[in-house]
């Protein structure tokens, strides 16, 4: 959702290094799984975490962390892991999903700018929250939709950098993706260097086939209106009149969305979209996504729209079978806390 961001900090208390691993699980899994839920980013140094999102999710995320670390606390000398189950079920207790629905829907923009036409046909936002997103990017110079596969990121950019293009109000679109990195060999893939790109840029070629036709959108990429380009050959460039759209940015290092973001000329729009829960870097390398929120949050003409998985756009009877999935996680969650902690009280 699109939300001036709230950081938060959290000092857990007592610092344990056993606890401090039990509740952030194997490879930060149960951290990740709070930020994909809730539409959060978490970072932590030590016992110190800060959560960045709306006030709202922000608040929860930060509670949970708390009830969770005091769950972690030794029970005859062994620390208690914490469960995806666990999680869950204190997510769904806090509802804190069905709060922030409720508050987007309230506060959603309404009228003829949450629509996007193209000649083969409108655009319609699913939701509240893909509502704002469409017009944050309309409003905006720089838009971030930040959240899982899914959510109608990368769709809807698309549909409005169309539409700006048959309006005339841009003279190219660029699609670039952080596929291809400075420096590692292209030779060993066939093809020149579009064709090199294109299986890394493949959604975002679904969709312009979708809305303009494969054979002009073959056209105007012979007459480069439509750009493909690995970020890494972005260096050097001002992009004057156009409307580019940076997918995957989860995966740029911070260098690399500098570099991207201080490319943007006049008349220029950006959409910058990723899930920053599915972060391919080395482990060393920080996410220039994740750098972005914190950075770039109180920046004039940039907007942040932070999707949850419940924005997942699905067929209605998919919907059901979600929720109905939830619903029986949620009884097993607790069946299996109440289980262990019998177990725990009889030993």
């Amino acid at each position: 959702m699109s939300q001036n961001l709230t950081t938060l900090e959290v000092t857990l208390e007592p610092e344990e290094g056993r606890r401090l691993s039990a509740l952030c699980g194997p490879f930060d899994d149960n951290i990740k799984q709070l930020e994909r839920r809730l539409g959060v980013e978490i970072s932590y140094r030590g016992n110190l975490f800060r959560v960045i999102g709306s006030e709202l999710t922000a608040e929860a995320a930060a509670n949970i962390l708390l009830d969770l670390y005091v769950e972690t606390a030794p029970v005859r000398g062994q620390i208690k892991d914490i469960e995806p189950d666990q999680i869950h079920l204190e997510i769904q207790e806090s509802r804190v999903l069905e709060q922030q629905q409720e508050k987007v829907a309230e506060t959603a923009w309404q009228g003829k700018e949450t629509f996007i036409k193209t000649k083969r046909g409108v655009i319609r936002p699913r939701g509240p929250n893909q509502a704002v997103y469409v017009a944050n990017i309309l409003k905006n110079d720089i838009t971030f939709g930040i959240g899982p596969a899914g959510t109608g990121k990368t769709y809807l950019a698309v549909a409005a950098a169309v539409d700006s293009l048959e309006r005339q109000e841009v003279r190219r679109i660029l699609l670039t993706r952080p596929a291809v990195e400075a420096g590692e060999k292209l030779g060993f893939l066939p093809g020149d260097l579009s064709q090199k790109v294109d299986p890394y840029l493949r959604p975002l070629y679904d969709a312009l086939f979708e809305m303009m036709g494969f054979e002009k959108v073959e056209r105007l990429i012979e007459r480069n209106v439509i750009e493909v380009a690995p970020l890494a050959y972005m260096r050097g460039r001002t992009l004057n009149d156009a409307f580019i759209i940076l997918d995957e940015s989860q995966n740029t290092t911070v260098e690399q969305m500098k570099m991207f973001l201080t490319r943007i000329g006049f008349n220029s729009k950006a959409v910058i979209t990723g899930d920053i829960t599915q972060v391919d870097l080395p482990r060393n390398q920080r996410s220039g996504l994740r750098h972005a929120i914190e950075v770039l949050d109180n920046v004039d003409g940039i907007s942040f729209n932070l999707f949850q998985a419940a924005d997942v756009v699905r067929h209605p009877v998919v919907q059901r079978i979600v929720k109905a999935y939830e619903q029986h996680e949620s009884d097993e969650a607790r069946e299996k806390i109440a289980q262990k902690r019998n177990q725990e009280s009889t030993s």
